[in-house]
This record gives C-alpha cells, sequence and structure tokens, in this order.
C-alpha cells in the first residue's frame, strides 16, 4: 500500500512538473512571436552583412510560419532555466549528496558551453556558409537565397553547435565517474572521430564546409574532456 502511494505520489509530481513546464512554453510564445521579425532581422545581418544577395519568400504566408518557428526556438531558450529548474526539483530527492553536487558543478559549465556553441556557429560558421554558397555565382548564375531556408539552417545549425559542444563534459563525467575508463576512451579515438564526422554528415547541410565545421571542433572538444578527465583522475590517486 505504501509503494502504491509513492508511485501515486511521484506521478502526480512529474504531472505538476510537465504542466508547469507546458504553461511556461504558452506564456512566453505569444511575446516572443512579436520579437521574432527582430530576431530575423538580426541573423540577417550577422550572416549576409555586406554580402551581395537577396533574401525572398515564395509563399503569402512563408514569413508568417517563420516568425512561429523563430518564437518556439526563442520560447524553448528563454523558458529553459525555469523548465531546468522544475525538471532539477522533481529529479533533486531521488539524488545522493555527491550525485547532487556534481550535476550543480555541471550546469554553468554546460550553459556556458552552450552559449559558446551558439556563438560561435551564428558568427563564425553560418557566414562562412554564406559565403561557400556566394562562391558559385557567375555572371550568368545569381545567388536568390530563400529567407526560410537561410533562417531555419540558422536555427538548426546554432541548435546543434550548442549540443555538440557538450562533448567535453560528456567525456568528462564518463572518465570522471567511473562509467568508462580513460585508457579505453584513449584507444578509440578513431571510432569516436568517425564517429562524429558521420553525424556531422546528418545533421548538417550536404556540403564540406559546414561538415568539417562541425566535426573538427566537436573532436578538438571531446579531447579537451579527455584531457581534464585524466587530470581529475590522476589527482583523485594522489
Amino acid at each position: 500500500m505504501d509503494e502504491d502511494k509513492s508511485l501515486i505520489a511521484h506521478l502526480e509530481a512529474l504531472r505538476s512538473t510537465l504542466i508547469k513546464c507546458l504553461l511556461s512554453l504558452a506564456i512566453g510564445i505569444v511575446p516572443l512571436f512579436f520579437v521574432a521579425p527582430q530576431v530575423i532581422n538580426w541573423l540577417i545581418k550577422v550572416m549576409i552583412d555586406g554580402q551581395s544577395v537577396s533574401l525572398n519568400y515564395f509563399s503569402p504566408m512563408e514569413v508568417f510560419i517563420l516568425q512561429i518557428k523563430t518564437a518556439l526556438v526563442l520560447d524553448i531558450l528563454v523558458c529553459f532555466p525555469y523548465i531546468a529548474k522544475q525538471i532539477w526539483n522533481f529529479v533533486l530527492p531521488a539524488l545522493y549528496d555527491n550525485e547532487r553536487r556534481f550535476i550543480r558543478s555541471i550546469v554553468l559549465i554546460s550553459s556556458t558551453l552552450f552559449i559558446i556553441g551558439v556563438m560561435f556557429c551564428l558568427f563564425f560558421i553560418l557566414p562562412m556558409i554564406i559565403k561557400f554558397g556566394l562562391s558559385f555565382a557567375t555572371d550568368n548564375i545569381t545567388a536568390v537565397f530563400g529567407i526560410s531556408n537561410v533562417i531555419s539552417l540558422a536555427l538548426w545549425l546554432a541548435l546543434i553547435f550548442g549540443i555538440c559542444f557538450q562533448f567535453p563534459l560528456i567525456t568528462y563525467a564518463l572518465i570522471t565517474n567511473d562509467i568508462v575508463a580513460y585508457e579505453a576512451i584513449k584507444n578509440k579515438r578513431t571510432y569516436v572521430f568517425v564517429g562524429i564526422l558521420i553525424l556531422a554528415g546528418v545533421l548538417t547541410p550536404p556540403d564540406v564546409v559546414s561538415q568539417l565545421m562541425l566535426t573538427l571542433p566537436t573532436y578538438a572538444l571531446f579531447e579537451l574532456g579527455l584531457y581534464f578527465g585524466k587530470l581529475k583522475k590522476q589527482q583523485k590517486k594522489s
């Protein structure tokens, strides 16, 4: 009977957490829809500022739908701290003290890495992709980009880079918590690189530039996590 009550209490807590998270997203989407046009204009300025290219839309509702997509992404980003706090409050009672300390220690690092990944993508990778695309223009071939394609690509790649920049944290956590041995990961570097390369090929547009620009920094971050994981293990032994 006590186990049944405990299960019901957990389900009620989960239900309450989900409702709060969804409610925060529902409240945020309306004002962020009106902010979306300014964000779209800012993205365009960052990506194609100084480039001779025109952005066009090809259906009456295309820009409207694009604003909704942009607002949804902004909504998730803005509400993420609140959602993360609600999830944290839900799982906190089930964690041991050492697990709580570990999670607290990586929250700031994870957020910082995500922001760095997004900024790296917006200010370095996306302008490079636009320039690469424009390099094929000739006197007889004019570059005319669809605004929906360009902005959707920017939002998608920014999210992908933010997530992939978590690699050093994942590697570090696996090693320091004895989930995977340092030597085991070290000896599988080639497989890790190939795996990252395949993942980049799936997640990025079908061009070599964007694939390499995701693969190389992600692998470098993997090596960084491997290095700090090794240092941490050595500190524990000493």
